[in-house]
């Protein structure tokens, strides 16, 4: 994967960082859910990336 596409994805996956952090802040009203999710999507993105 060339270097351009990481960036791409690292990029695309800021949407679903903001949006959904968000929503799940909304949801369950504090800050420790939404830090989870955050976490989750950095550990997915990553995989993705060093793929």
């Amino acid at each position: 994967m060339d270097t351009s596409r990481r960036l791409a994805i690292l990029v695309f996956s800021a949407v679903p960082a903001i949006v959904g952090g968000g929503i799940v802040y909304a949801i369950f009203g504090s800050l420790t859910p939404m830090w989870i999710y955050e976490a989750l999507l950095l550990v997915t993105m990553g995989a993705l990336v060093s793929r």
